[in-house]
């Protein structure tokens, strides 16, 4: 049988086309899930001809029910909300999951909100984590407007830190304040105090500056390329001011079920934002992905396949 999907395409706009392909066979260990809602990422979309070959359906987030449980009876059964996350899949209209890549979402928990969740959510938390404690410390946070940004901005605020949000442009203060934000910075140049933890989104001229802000005995973790631009430390200099301070670069990794029930159950209790700055049906694709790569969007791009939960 076959189901409807955004298929990879180095010939379609942004690299994307609408088409008929199989549906997914899930493994012992993988739910199907018919997906309601999937949220769209920076980087599935800037570099998704170099993740997939054509014909491939592309996605990692996606959130929806489970129409088959797990032949082994890990996860979930039949009915279950759920919200998922993968390196491809989910963009069609089901879902093929390894059951530890899910959590369960309550019935009242809107699937849109659901599918900002996965890899910009389980992202800023892991990446917030290797900072080790920020309790009573200052964290910057560049590109904090964004998806990933957004999200590290309330859980950096959730653990105790000093949060300063760094963003392009004027106009972003107060939405970023409400969000946990004690501070709210356009560019880095007049930044002056340094910062235990750094999570940059942003990478370029924007990394190599906010590395110089970095105290001894800090970290830098740098998250995404958004500017798609290399970064130039002099490391030199930068030895010559002392102390030991590290850059990290993040990779998210697997395993998200545990990480995403945490997520859920802070949303579903008020205390997690997923910002969604904009929605549509899928069918708007091309329009999104312009929205999201030209950086017109604060924080989370969502597109509905299905508006009957």
């Amino acid at each position: 049988m076959t189901m409807k999907a955004l298929i990879s395409d180095p010939n379609a706009r942004r690299g994307l086309r609408f088409g008929d392909v199989a549906e997914p066979e899930p493994t012992a260990a993988q739910a199907l899930v018919e997906v309601h809602a999937i949220s769209l990422n920076f980087g599935e979309l800037a570099f998704l001809g170099h993740m997939h070959k054509p014909g491939d359906v592309p996605g990692w987030d996606a959130a929806g029910v489970v129409v088959r449980a797990a032949a082994d009876g890990s996860g979930p059964p039949r009915g279950t909300r759920v919200t998922t996350a993968g390196w491809n899949g989910a963009w069609g209209e089901l879902r093929a999951v390894d059951t530890n890549e899910l959590a369960a979402i309550p019935a009242d928990m809107d699937f849109g909100a659901a599918s900002a969740l996965p890899v910009a959510g389980v992202t800023a938390l892991r990446a917030i984590r290797s900072l080790g404690s920020v309790v009573g410390r200052r964290v910057l946070v560049t590109g904090a407007s964004g998806g990933v940004g957004s999200f590290a901005v309330q859980l950096a605020r959730c653990a105790g830190a000093h949060v300063v949000a760094s963003v392009r442009g004027e106009g972003l203060g107060e939405s970023l304040r409400k969000l946990g934000a004690r501070e709210v910075v356009v560019g880095l140049d007049a930044v002056r105090e340094p910062f235990h933890g750094v999570l940059d989104n942003v990478g370029g001229s924007v990394l190599t500056r906010a590395f110089e802000l970095v105290a001894p005995g800090g970290t830098l973790v740098s998250i995404g390329n958004a500017s798609l631009e290399p970064s130039a430390i002099d490391f030199e200099q930068e030895r010559s001011r002392g102390g030991d301070r590290r850059i990290a670069l993040f990779t998210v990794g697997a395993g998200y079920g545990p990480d995403l029930s945490y997520l859920v159950e802070l949303e579903s209790l008020g205390e997690l934002d997923p910002q969604i700055g904009w929605r549509g049906n899928w069918r708007q694709v091309e329009d999104a992905a312009d929205a999201l790569l030209e950086r017109r969007v604060r924080g989370k791009v969502v597109l509905d396949l299905r508006r009957d939960e």
